[in-house]
């Protein structure tokens, strides 16, 4: 089982957050840098992740929200300043965060998901869970190699999903502080489309999208993880 990640460190923090169907493991080096760089990082398990399909298809999306607010929470008695980061659902994760708190000192999203093609039948089909699992949607990855992640989706959770996506889109105006968005300019998860749609509904002075060149929709496992890690150090740095 993929465990969580959370490091002591200087009194700025780093909120990590994985993906649907994930594990801390598909963001566990993008951790371990921040880690490096003397913050303070906490990377929770969402709840059914890490574990088996079985455990996922029982859970619903206010427990994943309540996951990430436990390890923020974990973050404010110890640091001054935090900033929060996510890949995919992590990154829906992030908006919502970013909505509801507003002394986050700022955002990135790593091909975070706003808006998905299936949503009706994600909704439909998930209040029915039929069929009960569809094929997995983990390591998307331009290097060709696996991620910690579910062989198959449980059904009943991509309602869930749905749910989360809803609600984050919906308040998305509520975002106000500096975001950096990183969008892989191929992404067989998450529409690319995606992220220029957050840039130009969040209500950020200070917003950035970098385009990913190559690396596919698991971009912290990908060729480009050392450009995220850059990108999202310099902007850290400027907000401090």
């Amino acid at each position: 089982m993929e465990e969580a990640f959370f490091k002591e460190g200087n009194d700025v923090g780093v909120l990590v957050i994985h993906g649907f169907t994930g594990s801390p493991g598909s963001m566990r080096d993008l951790a371990q840098f921040y880690a490096d760089q003397g913050f303070t990082v906490a990377l929770p398990r969402l709840a059914g992740h890490g574990t088996t399909p079985e455990d996922l298809e029982k859970r619903k999306y206010q427990e994943w929200i309540e996951d990430v607010e436990k390890a923020y929470q974990w973050l404010k008695e110890r640091t001054s300043k935090r900033f929060v980061t996510g890949l995919s659902m992590g990154g829906t994760l992030t908006l919502y965060m970013g909505e509801k708190h507003k002394d986050i000192a700022g955002l990135i999203t790593i091909n975070a998901a706003v808006r998905m093609p299936n949503e009706t039948s994600m909704l439909i089909l998930g209040s029915l869970g039929i069929p009960r699992f569809a094929k997995g949607v983990g390591s998307d990855i331009k290097k060709g190699i696996k991620e910690p992640a579910y062989e198959l989706t449980p059904i009943r959770a991509t309602k869930q999903l749905a749910l989360l996506l809803r609600l984050v889109r919906n308040n998305i105006k509520d975002v106000d502080q500096p975001i950096l968005i990183f969008s892989s300019k191929e992404d067989h998860v998450v529409p690319p489309e995606n992220q220029r749609w957050i840039y130009e509904n969040v209500s950020s002075q200070t917003k950035e999208l970098v385009t990913l060149e190559n690396s596919y929709h698991v971009a912290t496992m990908d060729y480009d993880l050392e450009l995220i890690e850059q990108k999202s150090l310099e902007f850290i740095q400027k907000l401090l």
